[in-house]
């Protein structure tokens, strides 16, 4: 039974090949995209197990999605294959400079539908850890309702609740997102914001103040993630500065916050101290942005200690 448990949207993504506005591009790459996958695949790739539950279109790119995760040994017996709703899509802009624009096509997708029906609790008490984003609240009102009742179940069953705030004002309203996910915060026992959140969620970017916010609604370890500058943590009275591994280019963002945490998640699993778990947490995220797409680049735990160390490949 995996050791890590997920929650949340998985849907196909297509990269326009070229740069430019995409009424003019007319061939694109396919990869998948999801917050929750991501990590999933990040964890076992990192040596240890995770399962996914969710819900897809009955169609070709559910039957993709569904294919892909199980090739990249995730658990998917918890994914339903919904016959009426499609497989939420999305399309990814390019541009010469800075992030890709995204346009979204997951109104009324198979996983909008995700209902506390869909859930298993013998399947979410079993696992170690829950790791849950702020995206899936966003969906619909039953995402919201079946993403708290999973920290409920997870809580009450001793499995430790990490959740990325993973803000993403595409999907619902500035104040409407506060509200949710301030309230789920308080379910989680590891909270992973990114500074920017901070400011929207907190109104403050000054890490002491972020952690006595985040710990006084109960979580007992809060990673705040600095994008290439690293990320801070705090545990059990300990102050982490962990800074980031420089990368010579980075050929594509998608997916880095959560390579981070999967990279985080593992090294708690490991037993690891808070700066060691940091340390490859950053080196994970470093490692994912160097190839196109969101989980292609996910290091093994070799490939992440070799990055670590400094030390090159030898390719021929």
């Amino acid at each position: 039974m995996p050791e890590v448990v997920t929650l949340g949207e998985t849907m196909a993504v297509f990269d326009g090949i070229t740069t430019g506005p995409l009424r003019y591009i007319s061939t694109y790459e396919r990869h998948s995209g999801g917050a929750e996958t991501n990590v999933a695949v990040g964890v076992v790739r990192l040596g240890h197990s995770a399962g996914w539950i969710s819900r897809l279109g009955d169609d070709e790119f559910g039957k993709f999605i569904l294919n892909f995760f199980r090739g990249e040994g995730v658990d998917v017996s918890q994914v339903k294959m919904d016959p009426y709703n499609p497989t939420g899509i999305f399309f990814r802009q390019q541009n010469e400079v800075g992030e890709s624009k995204n346009f979204y096509y997951r109104k009324g997708s198979a996983a909008s539908f995700l209902s506390v029906e869909d859930l298993d609790e013998a399947y979410i008490k079993q696992a170690k850890y829950l790791h849950v984003t702020g995206i899936t609240p966003a969906l619909s009102p039953s995402c919201c309702e079946t993403v708290e009742k999973a920290m409920e179940i997870a809580r009450k069953n001793g499995v430790r609740v990490s959740f990325d705030p993973n803000l993403r004002l595409k999907l619902w309203s500035k104040d409407e997102a506060k509200k949710t996910l301030l309230r789920l915060m308080v379910l989680a026992d590891i909270v992973l914001p990114g500074i920017d959140e901070c400011q929207i969620l907190f109104d403050t970017t000054n890490d002491e103040e972020i952690f006595k916010i985040i710990s006084s609604f109960g979580a007992d370890t809060v990673v705040i993630k600095l994008g290439p500058e690293g990320a801070v943590g705090f545990k059990g009275g300990e102050k982490v500065v962990a800074p980031g591994f420089p990368v010579k280019r980075v050929v594509d963002p998608f997916g880095a916050g959560d390579a981070f945490a999967a990279g985080f998640l593992a090294g708690q699993l490991k037993n690891w101290s808070l700066k060691e778990s940091l340390t490859l947490a950053n080196a994970v995220g470093a490692l994912a942005v160097t190839v196109k797409g969101n989980v292609e680049a996910m290091p093994t735990l070799e490939e992440a200690q070799r990055f670590i160390q400094g030390k090159q490949d030898v390719n021929r």
